[in-house]
């Protein structure tokens, strides 16, 4: 698997709202657990840890293990690496990988796991995942029916921002399902005479990845996780119709011509449009609704609202968002990431490190530090610092969340970050419906 969207696109971003997806460090080291002392604890080991995100979030990951290491004497160096998903498996494979590895991706945990490296879950890592996390999370740290790897912290994709001002302005509310939400966009449209939607594909290389968010969260409220499933695994086809039902209510919007691009011109603008630009568009009121993940709301830090003030993320601020709504009222299909914890020893400290990653104590150890959520049941969602990440972190607990991972990610890197990035384009460039899902059944091909 190649990179995810979130280490291509979103790692330079500021992290201010749930961004959660990676991280973690690059160990350079050793054997396992024979690294420096550091005068922890009588075995005077310390555990190293290697993954994705560096910065100020590992930082904070490191942090979280200060009370660890005091309660165990066991000492934890995290270390980051930018291009971790691309050195991560020659490391492995050349006899040089870290105690744990966290892990961004399903994909290439699954590689790293086919290496014959990765260590089965011991059984406190278990006993605390059957705990505290749902079955969707542990089949993803599970390969040919054995458990590898515990989940780490999450992130919520397919999220619609808007301004609660705006809102209570226009005397309108936020929709309970996906049909309202098409009334409450022809409700704007005549309020403001004009497109109520914005939306940006253009990133570079990877230009078309926000568009595969929305076929992604139509799939998976249409259809359910089932088809979502089999579409990850392409017994179900880009060309069937499952998938084009889900372009087709997509286009309904972002090919609508009356409904989009606010802000920036017509809908082929969908392509030259930064996707994190949009965010200025909601702040200063010229849109009035926006599909991107979480993530936007660092995108808001940088910008100014109509008052030329920074905007407040909150229920009652200048901005804030929804979940995209599912077919029926109440249902909680949700599309996102995060990370797992797998582990390449069987020594003690390790064991001991591993399973205290996948507790409570944990979470909740780190999402206090702010800016991430998790969906380990056992932690505290008031712990999370915003009330937009508590309400994301209570999604992702709640017991009624039908969770999958991005689809995206899952495919085939000829796929999910080739023909379906570029069909994305193309659709929005005009390319019939059918020719595009063709071409990007065709990436499997590759």
């Amino acid at each position: 698997m190649g990179m995810s969207k979130r280490s291509r696109m979103l790692a330079p971003l500021a992290i201010a709202g749930i961004l959660g997806l990676a991280l973690a460090g690059c160990a350079e080291g050793g054997e396992s657990g024979s690294g420096s002392t550091g005068g922890a604890g009588s075995s005077g080991k310390t555990v190293r840890i290697s993954g994705g995100i560096t910065g100020s979030e590992a930082d904070d990951l490191n942090k979280s293990f200060d009370q660890f290491t005091k309660d165990t004497g066991i000492k934890v160096e995290y270390t980051g690496d930018k291009s971790f998903e691309g050195n991560i498996v020659t490391k492995v494979t050349g006899g040089d990988a870290p105690d744990i590895a966290i892990v961004p991706q399903p994909g290439l945990l699954k590689t790293l796991v086919d290496t014959g490296k990765v260590k089965e879950a011991p059984k406190a890592v278990v006993d605390n995942v059957d705990k505290n996390w749902s079955k969707d999370w542990k089949n993803y740290g599970t390969f040919d029916d054995k458990f590898y790897a515990a989940p780490m912290l999450a992130n919520v994709k397919g999220y619609i921002w808007y301004s609660p001002a705006k809102f209570k302005e226009w005397g309108v509310e936020v929709p309970k399902t996906w049909d309202e939400m098409l009334t409450l966009t022809d409700t704007i449209k005549q309020k403001i005479g004009g497109a109520p939607w914005c939306v940006g594909f253009a990133s570079g290389d990877a230009s078309g990845w926000p568009g595969t968010d929305w076929i992604e969260d139509l799939v998976l409220r249409q259809s359910g996780p089932d088809v979502y499933d089999k579409w990850v695994s392409n017994d179900v086809k880009f060309t069937d119709p499952e998938i084009k039902k889900a372009f087709d209510a997509v286009g309904s919007i972002i090919l609508n011509k009356d409904y989009v691009n606010a802000g920036f011109g017509d809908v082929k603008s969908i392509n030259s449009t930064a996707f994190g630009d949009v965010a200025a568009k909601v702040a200063d009121g010229s849109c009035a609704l926006t599909h991107q993940a979480s993530f936007l709301s660092a995108n808001f830090l940088d910008v100014k609202n109509a008052a030329g003030k920074t905007p407040t993320v909150a229920p009652d601020g200048d901005v804030y968002a929804f979940l995209m709504p599912g077919m029926k009222e109440g249902s909680l299909e949700v599309e996102g990431g995060g990370e797992f914890v797998a582990g390449f020893s069987d020594d003690e400290n390790v064991q001991k490190v591993l399973e205290f990653m996948s507790s409570a104590d944990f979470a909740n150890a780190r999402v206090a530090l702010g800016g991430v959520i998790s969906a380990n049941r056992g932690a505290d969602p008031t712990k999370a610092s915003s009330q937009f990440l508590q309400d994301a972190m209570k999604i992702m607990q709640d017991e009624k969340t039908v969770f999958r991972f991005d689809a995206s990610d899952l495919m085939p890197s000829t796929v999910g970050s080739g023909s379906f990035w570029k069909g994305m384009v193309d659709w929005v460039d005009g390319k019939s419906t059918d020719e595009v899902l063709s071409d990007i059944q065709a990436g499997y091909e590759n």
